[in-house]
């Protein structure tokens, strides 16, 4: 029984404490930092705890930002965080799905991700999920887009 919550006062703790894989935390910020910028950015932050029953297994933070100078900026994932021992289990799968979901509930046909390239990073990952490179690098990172 998976589901996404919103994060709330109850279940900040859970949020918090979802920790990647120690190899994998160069490539993904900590899920307090993405709470912090989600809370900057209020008005189209998306962030969300992935629950298996009453679990909670990943958080993903995305952007709705239609009118972004930036394009890649609009619609997109920025961050997925599946903790460490809950990885392998679909779990990141359908936090995108859930997140493409909502990206076409609200009128977009296109969503992007942001990924640093290297050795165990997330690339293999959205490559399978259907994200292709579009040839920009933003920030130093990669950006791949998922046609809806």
């Amino acid at each position: 029984m998976l589901r996404l919550e919103e994060i709330t006062p109850d279940n900040l703790s859970a949020a918090v404490n979802i920790k990647v894989r120690p190899e994998q935390e160069g490539f993904v910020a900590p899920v307090v930092a993405s709470l912090a910028e989600a809370y900057a950015s209020r008005l189209t932050a998306w962030p969300r705890l992935v629950y298996d029953h009453d679990r909670a297994v990943a958080f993903i933070m995305g952007n709705f930002h239609p009118d972004n100078e930036l394009e890649a900026f609009r619609c997109g994932i920025w961050r997925l965080n599946v903790a460490a021992e809950e990885q392998g289990k679909g779990y990141g799968r359908f936090a995108v799905l859930a997140f493409c979901e909502e990206a076409r509930r609200r009128g977009s046909r296109r969503v992007t991700v942001l990924r640093e390239q290297g050795e165990g990073g997330p690339e293999a990952f959205y490559l399978r999920l259907g994200f292709k490179p579009t040839g920009e690098i933003l920030f130093g990172e990669t950006v791949g887009e998922l046609l809806l």
